[in-house]
C-alpha cells in the first residue's frame, strides 16, 4: 500500500540500528545543502556505504548542486508510483565505490512541503527501514524549525545544526536546538560553524551560541566542526562539482573530512 492511500503512518518495524544523521539550519544561506553532499562524500571517501536523502521537501536542490538527472524523486513515492529502492541515483560510482546514493527530492514542490503529518512520518519509517544496507544516512533538511522539518529530524542518531557567524544565523540555530532539545527528537546534537574566516572566529561563535543553550536549555551541545570561508566552495557549485572531489586539498574540503571522520568515530564507538 502507498503512502498516499495511508491515512495513518504504516506500521514498521523498528531498525535495527539507527544511522541517520540529520543536516539542519534554522535559516537558510549557511551552506546546508553543500555541507550535506560533502559531508556524504566525505564519508564515502572514508569507505562507509551512504545514502544523501534530500529531505527539504518543499525547496530540494541536491540534484542541481550535483548537475544529476534522479532517476526517480521521494514525490513518486509518496504517490505510490515507486518505491525507494526505485529511485535510488548513484553518485560517483555510488555507495560502496568510494561514491554515495542519492534520493532526490523536487524543488518548489508545494505539495511535498504541505504533506499530511502521518505521510512524514511513513515516509520517514520507510527511509529508516531503507537505510539499513547503509553505514550513514545522511538528510538534508528544510531550513527553520516548522513541523515537516522537526518529524523528519525525528529519531535521527545525530543531528547537526548548522550555523555562520551572522547575528541572525545564531539566533535561528538557537531556535532551532531549543526545539530538538525539547521535543527530544534527535539522540543527540551538535553544532557546525560554517564560512568563517579563521578557527578562532568560529570557536568565538560555537562560544556565543554554546553560553545562550547553557543559560536558557540547561544543555551543551558539542561543536561538531568548523569550516573555513574558501571561494573554492562557490566555484564547485558553479560547476555542479563536489568540493572534495574537484580539490580535496581546498581548506573548506579538509575541514568538512575531518567532521566526518570524527563523528563516524563518535557515533560508532556509542
Amino acid at each position: 500500500m502507498s503512502i498516499a492511500e495511508n491515512a495513518e503512518p504504516t506500521p514498521i518495524a523498528a531498525p535495527s540500528r539507527r544511522n541517520i544523521i540529520a543536516i539542519a539550519s534554522g535559516k537558510g544561506g549557511v551552506g546546508k545543502t553543500w555541507f550535506s553532499i560533502t559531508l556524504a562524500h566525505a564519508l564515502a571517501q572514508a569507505g562507509r556505504r551512504t545514502l544523501l536523502f534530500d529531505g527539504d521537501l518543499g525547496l530540494a536542490n541536491v540534484d542541481v548542486q550535483l548537475g544529476i538527472m534522479p532517476r526517480g524523486e521521494i514525490a513518486n513515492v509518496v504517490a505510490g508510483a515507486a518505491k525507494l529502492a526505485e529511485i535510488v541515483t548513484p553518485f560517483d560510482g555510488g555507495a560502496g565505490k568510494n561514491g554515495f546514493d542519492i534520493i532526490a527530492g523536487r524543488s518548489g514542490s508545494e505539495g511535498l512541503a504541505s504533506l499530511p503529518p502521518a505521510k512524514i512520518v511513513t515516509l520517514r519509517n520507510e527511509l529508516a527501514s531503507f537505510g539499513q544496507g547503509y553505514d550513514w544516512v545522511v538528510v538534508d533538511l528544510g531550513a527553520g524549525i516548522e513541523r515537516t522539518v522537526r518529524l523528519m529530524t525525528a529519531q535521527a542518531r545525530a543531528c547537526l545544526v548548522l550555523t555562520s557567524d551572522e547575528p541572525t544565523a545564531i539566533t535561528d540555530a538557537y531556535a532551532y536546538i531549543k526545539v530538538t532539545a525539547l521535543e527530544r527528537l534527535a539522540d543527540q546534537i551538535q553544532i557546525v560553524v560554517n564560512m568563517v574566516s579563521t578557527v578562532e572566529e568560529g570557536q568565538r561563535t560555537y562560544a556565543t551560541l554554546l553560553r545562550a543553550c547553557r543559560e536558557f536549555l540547561k544543555i551543551e551541545p558539542p561543536l561538531a566542526g568548523i569550516i573555513r570561508r574558501d571561494d573554492q566552495v562557490k566555484e564547485s557549485i558553479r560547476k555542479q562539482v563536489p568540493l572534495v572531489k574537484r580539490n580535496p586539498n581546498a581548506d573548506a574540503a579538509r575541514d568538512v573530512e575531518a567532521i566526518a571522520r570524527r563523528l563516524d568515530k563518535d557515533l560508532r564507538n556509542r
